[in-house]
């Protein structure tokens, strides 16, 4: 079977889904749920994004992000590769946490941002989890009615809103009751919107297919720069040149791993990539950074020297 379609493209709503391996759990405890937003939010602090919406369901996720670049593959990529690697040292486990390619579906935001936030909001009502979506806590629906949530960019939602909180409660619970599916109007497979939204959007997959994607080899472009930056205030730190840091046979050096923090974290740069620079295995790439992480919150040594390399490139 072809695989589906996957538009990349800027300034695109996508409706995001995957399921654990075999449709086994990729959430056993609340620590996995925090885990999995927080890379969400490294994510969207790393590509710039827009996040909208999110459900976590004890075998799959549903994510509503709109992106500011042509890099949908690199934000998902990040997410499912850096929480393999923490739910896989967590659980004692190792191999595939999800099931193949994350699906995506390109949405037309005037016509079914509303409908599908329902879609989205209604999932643990659907599965018998919770009567009422306001009991269930890993969803976005509690910021969609009033309530706190830290996550979602809920000024970019509001601008799709046409509904204050009470009546966006009313319109999720008309939905228990009258139940709706958007994603049976899905094109193609990959594509949810009216009739214009869809030729436009299948005449840009066209020109990506035959084309230089020249937004693409911009954000590569962007992310050599930066990787370079970030490089140069690492080994200026530690008075290490990259060659004496990447060419070290021992364990990877304290300068090494937050090196690999840092690019994983502030560019683009794939696990392969990162590996490259530094010397390391791709496969050790997310295990070094993910240390560095942990150091990060216990040591406060390491947070310092972190946060003083970080203000030298940040500003």
């Amino acid at each position: 079977m072809a695989r589906p379609y996957r538009l990349r493209s800027e300034n695109c709503l996508y409706h995001i889904m995957s399921r654990g391996d075999d449709r086994k759990r990729i959430y056993i405890g609340s620590g996995d749920y925090e885990k999995f937003m927080s890379y969400v939010i490294q994510a969207k602090e790393r590509y710039r994004f827009y996040f909208y919406a999110y459900c976590l369901m004890p075998h799959h996720f549903h994510l509503l992000l709109e992106t500011r670049l042509a890099n949908i593959s690199a934000i998902m990529h990040y997410i499912k590769g850096a929480y393999t690697v923490y739910y896989n040292i967590r659980h004692q486990r190792c191999g595939h946490l999800f099931q193949g390619r994350f699906k995506s579906i390109v949405v037309d935001k005037d016509s079914y941002f509303l409908e599908l936030s329902r879609y989205m909001h209604l999932n643990p009502v659907r599965a018998g989890i919770v009567a009422d979506p306001n009991e269930y806590h890993w969803s976005s629906y509690h910021g969609y009615t009033g309530g706190k949530d830290a996550y979602i960019d809920f000024d970019q939602v509001k601008g799709y809103m046409n509904k204050d909180p009470g009546e966006y409660r009313r319109f999720v619970l008309d939905g228990i009751r009258s139940p709706g599916n958007p994603m049976r109007d899905v094109y193609a497979g990959f594509l949810l919107g009216s009739v214009p939204f869809i030729k436009a959007r299948l005449k840009e997959l066209g020109h990506q297919v035959t084309s230089d994607d020249i937004t693409y080899k911009t954000a590569m472009q962007d992310d050599k720069s930066r990787s370079e930056t970030i490089i140069s205030r690492v080994t200026r730190h530690f008075g290490v040149t990259l060659n004496e840091l990447k060419g070290s046979r021992t364990r990877p050096s304290r300068a090494r791993q937050i090196l690999v923090y840092l690019l994983r974290k502030y560019t683009g740069l794939t696990n392969r990539e990162i590996g490259e620079v530094v010397g390391l295995r791709f496969s050790a790439v997310s295990k070094a950074g993910l240390q560095i992480e942990r150091l990060m919150a216990v040591d406060k040594k390491i947070n310092f020297y972190v946060k003083k390399i970080i203000s030298n490139f940040e500003g």
